[in-house]
């Protein structure tokens, strides 16, 4: 009976209500869109990162989908250039569960015990040699239908029982899932197989997919079955103990490929007997003739696929054929891979891709000014009557009355030409200008698209509702310019169906309003031009009779409208005569014809009164009808009420143009009215005043101007006016009409209430804003105005014309004057525009299009010298076209650039040298006539044809966009309003559109899923691609397949290079690896509740356990202490692993960053007093842990982490101590009242199976006692009042809370929450108290002692009030007894009375989640993820508490606020709050003053993985600089921060200081970065000399030459540049080690022929593929020789497959005709190599593989790195080697000084300096 249900098909998504989300879950960006190509809601799952943006079935992973079926068939479409994962959980008879995974991810199909991976290859062209893993631009729907039965049969030999769980990642689009035990072919409808008897199973209607009329199936889609041959398999299970053969994946092919080639061999398995797999289910035609096919032929052959294995074991090539859609030749046999899917798409669509950026969207439609388009006439009210419903060209607005409030429809891409809303208001009907007619239905409430469909008639010019919404009918012409009526049955709309044809019907009279009888939804009207007709709708048919008009049959009538309640059999129509007829449409005759007529006194020409009699009659245009009353609009411009016996008017009204339409409110006390003028408004009836919703131009709007300080914008029109609109309120300000001769541009007058206006007649007019009147009015122009712009300063004015003259203007006075007028100099070819002239943003530059289209002129805007004159025809060589200027504006300076649009792209040019910048190729498929750049240089807007397109400008390679539609007519300018975050876009109407921005991101790694994901090394990536492919910043999909591990429980990949990202997060997460479930040993059991505490004694006696409470929040029983003392004062605690909890969404919470690296084992430390080096520093701040700064004022103690350490520094003297111990990050620290212990915790990793909390004594530094008891991570400390105990909380992978006796430090209590908890902290008022926040609630504990057993109670669990509206508490502190202050996710501060156990008061303390809260006394300090740091006045707060729920917020307010670097994470304050240290993401340490309202930063370093540290000559500075971007120049005296160069956006991967030349000033550094450019900055200067670009690659290593006038450079695809940083110039590239990254160049001096060569220069590189090469060179001659070639066989171990450890050479010091070498060859060891002796004349074992290597020039000392976080130094003399801690990840970086006095390494962004000792 389990099946019936589910037979013949279940829709899984409508059987689990997806949309209600409460039994499925949605993670990240998933949204329901409306797909053009299916017409339906689909939905949308896109993401940078795969496994954090997914729909999973069923919520939880403890629940079951229990489908059954075999075949699961799933409709979705592959998003372009993007990636997917599909993850299945399939359960097996015998209670196994199976991961299947499939996604264009995967390179190879691979296979364990418990999980499947299938790849997915879209194919996007003919190539077979490297099939591109991301979906090609075309990709097409696809059914993919899975036969679950005979996937774990075949290749796991199981039966298959039921389908678990589903899981849809990122990116693809889907529409619904279906499982079935019938197999469909979706090519096929029901009424097709009925008609030809086709002896196969028909796609059901609800499944299939819309195949326009005359299309075939598979033009448009795509098939994929998989196994192919799964109806043939055999049913029961194969008995056999060899691996699983190849999977065959035969499919649809529909492009034609040129050759027979070869994709892949099948895997050889010389044990694996063969299962033959059948070929394609689907036939396809033979072609009609053999031989080669014609030119534009279709040829469609397939063969069966099968795999054959010969007597050898080798399987021989499969072969196939495939169907062709274009016009190449196909061979018949194609070689097709074993085991892969392939998607192969028609031609692509005419559309460009691009990639997007974060936030997306980055707009949000804020405003539209506009009414109509296609028509005036459709405004609408709503049941309520608090808004009106009008189009506006493609969009619908929503208008309330009472706030002038705008809500939007969009999605039509033409003008809308009709509307209609039901009578309950919940259904809206809109149809799109156009043939043909496209109609969309709306929710109303929510306004989502229901149903999208194609009219049968052109342009619709009428649609009517019924009352109830379950008919629409619209009026329309069909293509023979005849009359058609169509009704549509809407009743399934909403319910999954869609509007269904009910009848339609042609006629020959003139339909001019048409509408459903609100009494009868099978009675409609009509009245037109001679006409009033009847229309029923009866047995699937209209029928229509007239109404015999008598004498008025030859009027033409305009509107038509039903009488309400008691007078509804009567029907009132209007005409353009003015008759209105009223007409009993139940005996259809004419009761009463009336006549609008004016009557004038003498001397007027304007009607005073009307009347109903003979004459000439006032055209009506327009009717409604309420109980008590008629309104007519008519063309004179009146609105009019009358009785309905219409004996007298009862209240007219005049507008300013001809009335469109009218409508009466339901209640009857407002008439709603539109003109054909653009004016929108109603009049209110009881006060008789008339209320202006909107207006607008009734033309195409052609130039805007903004100006910020009177918050207003101008815009002008073909209309023939000049408009001014207040940008708060989108209301017309002031209206000048000039009826001969148009505007064409206008701009403000920066300073004074004035704007400028350019005339088609060449007149430059100045108006006076605060006299509406004309100021000045110029005519030195012969042609109509192109250009018009004022410099910022507000001292000039410049003008053009079309005649190419140029002028300016002096208006620094009210009444501006010519200053000089230049002929012939701007381009005559010019269209006026908002862009044809520019001034910079310091008013010292002019430039424009001119003297030609193909130039670009830059003036100065004072004197209008010629500064520069560009040629942009010649910027492309490679162009087959001459590009011509179209539109210019200036970039923010610095850096000074001009941004030029060409016809074919955008250009950014140097304003100064005119050198081309960067381009944007692509922009537009057509030329953009305007463009915007943002202040802050953001953001660049772009505008062509109908659409505005927002860039990424701040990303220098590549940068990526938004597309944004809604205008129905080519948008003419786009602008961003001055110091607001908004822009402007007008063309057939003005859209005002807000710009959206994130908030400060949550810390590295935090957005991923939780840590032990199975991770992998993505080689050829460098590391900044790495960091913002996690972080999502540029949406780039993952170039490398994350590969599982075969063997339970996964296993993590290490790399010996740097192989992480930036922030040593990798984006591939537990949803890519297998299943914890699936490889849980079978005797181990996971139980689901309360952990099992086992406690291990040290004097070895036997494990005792303890069953913690059944109650959730209850207490775990207390543990016994132990007989005899624990051994070194340790405290170890296993406890049963529970089920893993999500991460919460919360920045607050604690997530260590990801590390590849193991600790080493058995590292023995030098004797004490031996040692050869002493940790002198530590420069930076760990930014990624939470509450890890302590600061006592009064003693002066301050204390901080970084990485493993603890780091305790004199802030006067700035001198450290290290407290070393801990073998991971650090999370938390927490310093005792008494400030006598420090508490630090640091998670688990390596061999470490908990978390270490070690206990350190503040004056001597030494750990007392190391507590272990927290599985994954510490998420905060705490000390009670008295400090007798301590708490430590776990985080949400862990989720328990323990208590600790600070006398013995034996836990005294613990217990296990159900949810995780962000933060802890004991009462102030007693001892026995504490609070924790979390989830949805607050939770206040009790300490209760029995004895010596202490326990904790829940005294108060007390959720978040609805009012909040925030669904986690995220920080808490206590204030002034009994207050509790808790900051929560959305920015809110609640206040709870502890007594009580309420919360009495709330307040909007910031926009981002609260993330520290400090109270002490009257001052409360809140911190943010947005960078915000508050002070807060909160002395009212204790007299508000009794005044209960009535309390306000008004009484507390905001003191102080600073915005510093980064997401505010650690703060410490004094008790009167004056002053501070505060911590942010960004791994600064700010000092606060909130008395002087400053930050100083105290502590700095790097946010992400440090690359390089190089030294000054005189080594009293070093410089370093780090994926982050920056290069950072550093003190040596004091490692003070002096200078810091950033660059946005990029990675600096390498750096060089120039060498000693004997001028200081002339001291340089050369930063090579991830774009391919080098960068030289002058340190005396602070500023870069230079830029250059020489190489298309990623810049890896770079050396100055020893006279320091050359730099060499290496990249990753292997080349070395040499360039000459006085030039600017790369005079020679060397390609010698192409195909490998080049890892080292180093260069030293030599003596002039030595080693037998020429100049002065010896010089290395090393690459990796384990080549080296030394070469001699004199660049001042252009000489470069070679000298020596080593190469050295691939190492044979390698941690990570695909990521060898990195090739490490150097030059000795002592002897520079020795290369050391490291990390090449087979062989762990250092290899000393002689260039004379042209051998190997050292070596030096290594415990692990080098990652870093570095020489000492003074003692013969060498420091190595490892991966394994070790240190060693060596004694190249005696061979003595001591090995040194301290780092907690790889040592990817050592350098000595060149004094040889100090030693820097650096582990990701952590940088130790070391004292070398004895040299």
């Amino acid at each position: 009976m389990a099946r019936v249900w589910q037979h013949p098909f279940l829709n899984v998504f409508r059987h689990f209500k997806v949309h209600e989300w409460k039994r499925s879950t949605k993670e990240g960006d998933v949204a329901a869109v409306m797909d053009k190509t299916l017409k339906c809601t689909v939905y949308r799952i896109r993401g940078s990162v795969s496994a954090s943006n997914y729909i999973q079935l069923p919520k939880t992973s403890t629940q079951s989908l229990g489908l059954t079926g075999r075949y699961l068939y799933v409709l979705f479409r592959p998003m372009s250039t993007k990636h997917f994962v599909i993850h299945l959980d399939v359960s097996t008879e015998d209670g196994q569960v199976i991961r299947v995974s499939l996604s264009n991810l995967f390179k190879e199909f691979k296979s364990t015990a418990t999980w499947l991976q299938f790849p997915f290859v879209c194919e996007a062209g003919t190539s077979r040699k490297d099939l591109a893993g991301v979906a090609p631009p075309a990709a097409r729907w696809t059914c993919l239908q899975l036969d679950l039965h005979d996937i774990v049969l075949v290749y796991l030999n199981r039966r298959h029982s039921h389908l678990k769980s589903v899981r849809l990642c990122a990116n693809l689009l889907v529409r619904s899932l279906y499982t079935s035990d019938l197999c469909f072919d979706p090519a096929v409808t029901v009424a097709e197989a009925q008609r030809a008897k086709l002896p196969v199973t028909p796609m059901p209607r609800e499944m299939a997919f819309p195949v326009p009329k005359g299309e075939s199936w598979h033009d448009r889609y795509v098939h994929i079955r998989f196994p192919s041959g799964s109806s043939a398999a055999p049913s029961k299970p194969i008995q056999r103990s060899y691996s699983p053969p190849e999977a065959v994946f035969p499919r649809h092919m529909p492009q034609l490929l040129p050759h027979p080639a070869a994709f892949s061999k099948s895997r050889q398995d010389s044990a694996s007997p063969v299962v033959q797999m059948l070929g394609p289910t689907a036939t396809c035609r033979a072609p009609s003739a053999p031989g080669r096919l014609p030119e534009n032929g279709l040829s469609c052959e397939c063969t069966e696929v099968s795999s054959v294995v010969g007597s050898s074991g080798r399987s021989q090539e499969l072969s196939a054929c495939v169907e062709a859609t274009d016009g190449r030749t196909a061979g018949h046999d194609l070689q097709v891979s074993a085991h892969k899917l392939a998607v192969v798409p028609t031609a692509p669509e005419d559309v460009a891709i691009h990639e997007s950026f974060l936030p997306d969207p980055v707009l949000r439609l804020k405003g539209v000014i506009g009414l109509g388009g296609h028509s005036t006439k459709w405004a609408l009210w709503t049941k309520d009557g608090a808004a009106v419903v009008y189009p506006c060209h493609a969009v619908i607005v929503v208008l309330r009355t009472d706030t002038r409030e705008q809500r939007f429809f969009l999605g039509h891409t033409d003008k809308v030409s009709a509307l209609a809303l039901d009578g309950s208001s919940s259904l809206l009907a809109s149809a799109q200008a156009g043939a043909p007619s496209m109609l969309r239905l709306w929710d109303f409430q929510t306004g989502g698209c229901l149903s999208l469909f194609r009219s049968p008639v052109h342009t619709i010019s009428s649609l009517s509702f019924s009352s109830s919404g379950a008919l629409l009918c619209g009026v329309g012409k069909d293509p023979h310019g005849r009359t058609m009526v169509v009704a549509w049955g809407t009743d399934q709309v909403g319910r999954g169906g869609q509007a269904v044809v009910l009848a339609k019907a042609h006629t020959d009279v003139d339909i001019q309003a048409f509408e459903v009888a609100s009494f009868d939804e099978t009675r409609m009207v009509s009245c037109g031009r001679g006409s009033v007709r009847l229309w029923r709708l009866r047995s699937g048919g209209l029928r229509s009779c007239p109404v015999d008009l008598g004498e008025h049959h030859a009027l033409e009538f305009t509107d038509l409208a039903f009488g309400q309640a008691q007078d509804r059999h009567t029907l009132y129509v209007c005409g353009r005569s003015g008759h209105i007829l009223e007409i009993d449409h139940q005996h259809m005759a004419v009761r009463h014809a009336r006549r609008l007529l004016p009557t004038q006194t003498p001397g007027s020409s304007l009607p005073r009164k009307q009347t109903f009699s003979s004459g000439p009659g006032i055209a009506i245009s327009s009717l409604s009808v309420s109980q008590d009353m008629c309104a007519m609009g008519s063309e004179d411009g009146y609105l009019r009420l009358w009785p309905l016996d219409f004996s007298s008017v009862l209240l007219e009204a005049e507008h300013e143009g001809p009335i469109s339409s009218v409508r009466l409110s339901p209640d009857g006390l407002h008439v709603l009215s539109t003109t054909s003028s653009g004016h929108l408004g109603f009049l209110d009836i009881p006060s008789r005043e008339y209320n202006v919703l909107a207006r607008s131009h009734t033309a195409l709007v052609l130039a805007l101007a903004t100006t910020y300080s009177r918050g207003q914008l101008a815009t002008v029109s073909r209309d023939h006016t000049v408009r001014i609109w207040d940008l708060a309120t989108l209301q017309q300000l002031y209206d000048f009409t000039s009826p001969k001769e148009a505007p064409c541009a206008v701009a403000f007058h920066p300073t004074q209430p004035a704007f400028f206006c350019g005339f088609s007649s060449g007149a430059v007019r100045s108006f006076s804003l605060e006299a509406a009147e004309v100021l000045v009015d110029h005519r030195c122009h012969r042609g109509a105005i192109t250009g018009l712009v004022a410099s910022p300063d507000g001292s000039f004015l410049f003008s053009t014309c079309s005649q190419g003259t140029l002028a300016q203007y002096d208006c620094a006075t009210t009444h501006c004057r010519v200053q000089h007028v230049a002929a012939n100099v701007v381009c005559q070819d010019a269209r006026p525009g908002p862009n044809a002239l520019a001034v910079s943003g310091d008013s010292r530059l002019l430039a424009f299009v001119g003297p030609s289209k193909y130039t670009v002129t830059v003036m100065d805007a004072a004197s209008l010298d010629d500064l520069l004159r560009v040629d942009v025809s010649t910027l492309d060589l490679a162009s087959s076209r001459l590009d011509s200027a179209v539109a210019i504006c200036f970039g923010p300076a610095p850096p000074s650039h001009l941004l030029v649009s060409t016809s074919s792209r955008v250009v950014v040019l140097d304003s100064t040298s005119g050198r081309m910048v960067r381009e944007l190729s692509g922009a537009h498929p057509v030329a953009c006539p305007s463009l915007a750049l943002s202040g802050d240089a953001r953001f660049l807007l772009t505008a062509a044809d109908r659409a505005i397109k927002v860039w990424d400008y701040s990303t220098q390679a590549g940068p990526r966009c938004q597309v944004y539609i809604g205008h129905s007519e080519p948008v003419q300018a786009v602008a961003f309003i001055p110091g607001q975050k908004q822009l402007l876009s007008v063309g057939d109407a003005i859209f005002l559109w807000d710009i959206l921005t994130l908030p400060e991101k949550s810390p590295p790694g935090s957005v991923l899923d939780s840590p032990g994901a199975p991770q992998t090394c993505e080689a050829g990536l460098n590391t900044g691609q790495l960091e913002d492919s996690v972080s999502g910043a540029n949406g780039l999909p993952r170039r490398q397949v994350p590969v599982p591990s075969q063997t339970p429980p996964p296993q993590l990949g290490m790399c010996a290079g740097p192989c992480e990202s930036g922030d040593g997060a990798f984006s591939v997460s537990d949803e890519e690896g297998p299943s914890e479930e699936s490889h849980s040993p079978k005797g181990v059991h996971q139980p689901s509740g309360p952990p099992v505490l086992v406690q291990k004694e040290a004097c070895g006696a036997g494990d005792g356990a303890w069953v913690a409470s059944g109650d959730p929040w209850g207490l775990g029983m207390p543990l016994s202490s132990c007989d005899q003392p624990r051994k070194q004062g340790t405290w170890s605690i296993r406890r049963a692993r529970a089920q893993p909890a999500a991460r919460p969404d919360s920045y607050k919470h604690f997530t260590a960053r990801y590390k590849s690296s193991l600790t080493a084992k058995n590292v023995s430390s030098p004797p004490a007093g031996a040692e050869r080096l002493r940790l002198k520093a530590v420069v930076g701040y760990n930014g990624n842990g939470r509450a890890n700064v302590t600061w006592r004022p009064d003693t002066g103690f301050f204390a901080y982490t970084c990485g493993c350490l603890v780091v305790v520094e004199d802030l006067h003297s700035g001198a450290q101590q290290h407290w070393l111990g801990h073998p991971e990050e650090i999370s938390t620290l927490a310093l005792s009242h008494d400030a006598q212990v420090l508490a630090s915790a640091s998670g688990c990793g390596g061999a470490a199976s908990c978390c270490q909390i070690r206990i350190w004594a503040v004056p001597g530094g030494s750990c007392q006692q190391l507590l272990s008891y927290h599985r994954t991570a510490v998420q905060a400390l705490a000390f009670s009042l008295d400090d007798r105990l301590l708490v430590t909380l776990g985080d949400y992978g862990d989720r328990t809370l323990a208590l600790w006796s600070t006398a013995t430090y034996e836990l005294v209590s613990s217990t296990h929450l159900p949810e995780p908890v962000h933060g802890v902290a004991f009462s102030p008022w007693g001892a026995g108290e504490l609070a924790c926040v979390g989830q949805g609630t607050l939770t206040l504990w009790l300490m209760q002692q029995r004895g010596a057993d202490v326990s904790l109670q829940v005294h108060h669990r007390d959720p978040i009030p609805e009012a909040v509206g925030a669904g986690e508490l995220t920080s808490l502190c206590y204030g002034a007894e009994p207050l509790l202050y808790c900051g929560s996710n959305a920015g809110q501060v609640c206040v709870w009375d502890t007594h009580a156990g309420r919360c009495f008061l709330t307040w909007e303390a910031d926009d981002g989640e609260i993330g520290v809260l400090l109270c002490a006394g009257s001052r409360l300090v809140s911190g943010s993820n947005t960078r915000r740091l508050r002070l807060w006045a909160v002395g009212a707060v204790p007299e508000l508490r009794r005044k209960g729920s009535g309390a306000r917020s008004s009484s507390v307010f905001m003191e102080r606020e600073l915005t510093l670097d980064g997401a505010i994470v650690s703060a410490v304050f004094h008790n009167s709050m004056d002053m501070g240290v505060v911590g942010t993401t960004a791994g600064t340490l700010w000092y606060v003053s909130w008395a002087e309202g400053t930050s100083t930063r105290l502590i700095s370093g790097h946010r992400s993985k440090v690359n390089e540290v190089v030294f000054s000559p005189r080594e009293t500075h070093c410089a370093t600089c780090g994926d982050d971007g920056s290069v950072r120049v550093w003190s040596l005296a004091s490692m003070e921060l002096v200078i810091q160069f950033q660059v946005l956006n990029q990675s600096c991967l390498c750096l060089a200081w120039s060498p000693p030349c004997g001028r200081p000033e002339q001291q340089r550094v050369a930063a090579g970065y991830s774009d391919g450019t080098l960068r030289v900055f002058s340190i005396p200067q602070t500023a870069m000399e230079l830029k250059m670009h020489p190489h298309p690659a990623a810049l890896t290593a770079i050396v100055f030459s020893a006279d320091g006038q050359t730099i060499l450079s290496g990249d990753k695809d292997g080349l070395v540049a040499v360039s000459r940083p006085c030039t600017g110039m790369t005079f020679r590239v060397l390609s010698d080690h192409r195909g490998a990254p080049i890892s080292t160049i180093q260069s030293t001096s030599k003596e002039y022929g030595d080693f037998g060569m020429e100049g002065t220069d010896l010089w290395l590189a090393a690459s990796g593929d384990q080549r080296v090469s030394v070469w001699a060179s004199d660049w001042l001659r252009d000489r470069c020789e070679l000298v020596d070639w080593l190469s050295f066989p691939a190492p044979t171990l390698m941690e990570a497959p695909g990521c060898p450890p990195p090739s490490l050479a150097a030059f000795c010091p002592w002897d520079k005709a020795l290369l050391v070498c490291a990390g090449l060859g087979p062989h762990l060891e250092v290899v000393f190599y002689s260039l004379r002796q042209k051998q190997v004349v050292d070596k030096i074992p290594l415990p692990f593989c080098a990652v870093s290597l570095s020489l000492s020039p003074g003692a013969r000392l060498l420091a190595i790195g490892f991966a394994e976080r070790v240190l060693r130094l060596v004694d190249c003399v005696s061979g003595a080697a001591q090995d040194f801690a301290g780092h907690d990840d790889w040592v990817q970086l050592c350098r000595f000084s060149p004094s040889a006095s100090l030693l820097f390494t650096a582990a990701h962004n952590q940088i130790l300096v070391w004292e070398v000792t004895g040299c």
